[in-house]
């Protein structure tokens, strides 16, 4: 009983600072280091303004995570329903009074931020759903009232998000909080029974597809069939990537993205950029330092008491994993291009934000890992 009160009273600051994985803060923070060397690339070696920006950036959301981690796991959960909604109250704002560009409306000026919501939705919906299962009982999970409920929390950002339109973002939501689902313990049989609803309704979920993103869908069939047009991007990016060879061309010395034959290589397409310069040595360190980072956040996982932490970081886990992988598909072309970024390394505030508040949470999982919750 001593035991047990003493694991969920308040900790000092010491025991959280003692209670920090520092192996997943070392992997964050040398991918960051990585990542700002790579964006100074971008801007052809000298510090321009995807390098500042990208650089203060870290510093101010690192800043954030850590002071994130020290909130108490239990404030996380109490707040976990509070910031659903909040995302989904911008979500609506963005769609009545977004900022527009390029054809998408998906950002929202907050005077000392633009942001775009449907970022922190990736988090938005793991925490929500974490949250949801939490108290669920096991023998209530496979009811048709638990699932049309968890359904209805995914369905609802997807459709706003849809709505601007940004279909790479909304696959990434759909991801997360299936995942969730699934660990909640709802069985395999709803999962592949959607499966084949889903490839049955796929010629008419295509025709509601915006000619843009048809055509990536085409493009992605064959980027030949337009090698200067819609498929000028995935070629250049195959091109860079195989040119890179085992151990790439030397930092500052990708000839794809320095004689700009690469377009976009800061967001979506960093990976192309680093991958030329370091080639096959370099991406295989690239993916060591991810799945490192991946392993630390399914033991905190593990390591917590409360279900609440364990939804999350196995969630959220998972979710960066598919980050991972769709953006390397995308780049190698194995998908079409669906705009996701690659966690960190990316340029984009909101990227990054939603990533940092992300690994925030894993680490007051870490500290508070033997405190259960009611």
């Amino acid at each position: 009983m001593f035991q047990h009160k003493r694991f969920n009273s308040e900790l000092t600051f010491f025991q959280k600072v003692k209670n920090l994985d520092y192996i997943l803060i070392f992997c964050i923070v040398l991918l960051s280091i990585i990542s700002v060397f790579v964006m100074y690339s971008t801007d052809g070696g000298e510090i321009l303004y995807h390098t500042k920006s990208h650089f203060i950036k870290i510093l101010v959301f690192f800043t954030l995570m850590m002071v994130i981690s020290f909130f108490n796991i239990k404030f996380w959960h109490i707040t976990s329903y509070i910031f659903y909604f909040s995302i989904i109250l911008l979500l609506i704002w963005v769609a009545m009074y977004g900022i527009k560009a390029s054809g998408s409306q998906r950002w929202v000026d907050l005077y000392f931020i633009v942001l775009q919501p449907s970022e922190l939705m990736k988090i938005g919906v793991i925490l929500c759903l974490a949250k949801y299962y939490h108290r669920l009982k096991i023998d209530s999970v496979n009811s048709l009232l638990s699932i049309t409920v968890a359904l209805t929390i995914i369905i609802i950002p997807i459709i706003l998000v849809l709505a601007q339109p940004d279909l790479g973002t909304s696959i990434l939501i759909a991801s997360s909080g299936l995942i969730i689902l699934w660990l909640g313990g709802v069985k395999i049989k709803y999962f592949f029974i959607s499966f084949v609803t889903f490839l049955i309704s796929l010629p008419f979920i295509i025709s509601f597809l915006k000619p843009y993103q048809k055509l990536r869908v085409l493009t992605f069939l064959d980027p030949d069939r337009d090698p200067l047009g819609a498929g000028y991007q995935i070629i250049q990016s195959k091109i860079a990537i195989g040119s890179g060879g085992f151990s790439g061309k030397g930092f500052l010395k990708g000839t794809q993205s320095y004689l700009e034959f690469l377009p976009e290589k800061h967001t979506d397409f960093i990976f192309t950029l680093f991958s030329e310069e370091f080639g096959f040595l370099g991406s295989i360190g690239l993916l060591i330092i991810y799945t490192i980072i991946i392993i630390r956040i399914i033991r905190i996982g593990v390591l917590s008491r409360s279900n609440f932490a364990k939804f999350f970081c196995f969630g959220f886990a998972f979710a960066i994993f598919i980050y991972i992988v769709v953006n390397l598909s995308m780049v190698l072309g194995l998908l079409p291009i669906v705009g996701s970024p690659l966690p960190i390394m990316s340029y984009g505030g909101s990227s990054m934000l939603a990533t940092m508040i992300g690994f925030g949470i894993v680490l007051s999982a870490k500290i508070n890992h033997r405190q259960t919750i009611a």
